[in-house]
C-alpha cells in the first residue's frame, strides 16, 4: 500500500480509494485492505464495530448528524472527515457516503463509503471552518455547530454539496 507518515498525521495514495460498507446502526460490514492498513485495527476489530470507533475529537459532530440525516433519508453525502487510528495517528478523507437499497424490497439495508485523499485546497477550507464548528459546538452544542455552517454557506451563496465539491 501507499501509506506514508508526517509526524501523527497518516497521507495515502490519490490514486488508491478506502472502501467500508456498514449495517443500518452503522456498524462496519465490510472494510478493504486500505481501510485495514490504515485505521491500524486488524480485521477482525472493526468488522461488526461501530463506524465511529475511527472518529477524531477534531471533528464537529454538526458533519456527522448532516451525513446521518442524508444517508438515512436515503440521499448520498460528500464530507471532508478527520479519522483517528487505533495508534492515535490521524488522516483526512474525502469521504462519499451512499445508501445501499436491496433491489428486490427497495427497502435500505446499510450505507456504502468511498474515500479517497483529500486535495490540500479543501483542507486549507474546511480545517479553519471544522475548528470554528467545534469551537461553536462546545458554546452551544450541535445546533450553534449546524448554524454557523448554514450561515457560511449562506454568505457564500453555495449549497453545502456546491461547497464541498468546488474544493476537491
Amino acid at each position: 500500500m501507499s501509506i506514508t507518515q508526517k509526524g501523527e498525521e497518516l497521507h495515502f495514495d490519490e490514486n488508491l480509494f478506502i472502501v467500508s460498507k456498514t449495517d443500518l446502526k452503522g456498524r462496519i460490514t465490510y472494510a478493504n485492505d486500505l481501510f485495514i492498513e490504515i485505521s491500524g485495527f486488524k480485521e477482525h476489530e472493526l468488522i461488526g464495530n461501530p463506524h465511529n470507533i475511527l472518529r477524531h475529537p477534531d471533528m464537529p459532530k454538526a458533519i456527522f448528524k448532516l451525513l446521518w440525516d442524508r444517508v438515512q433519508a436515503g440521499k448520498e453525502v460528500f464530507a471532508y472527515v478527520k479519522n483517528r487510528t487505533k495508534n492515535n495517528y490521524y488522516y483526512w478523507v474525502h469521504a462519499y457516503v451512499t445508501p445501499i437499497i436491496d433491489t428486490k424490497t427497495k427497502q435500505l439495508i446499510g450505507y456504502h463509503s468511498v474515500r479517497r485523499s483529500p486535495s490540500e485546497k479543501g483542507l486549507e477550507i474546511i480545517t479553519p471552518l471544522y475548528k470554528k464548528m467545534i469551537a461553536a459546538e462546545e458554546r452551544g452544542g450541535v445546533q450553534a455547530s449546524t448554524t454557523l455552517l448554514e450561515n457560511t454557506l449562506s454568505q457564500l451563496k453555495v449549497s453545502y454539496d456546491a461547497f464541498i465539491l468546488s474544493h476537491e
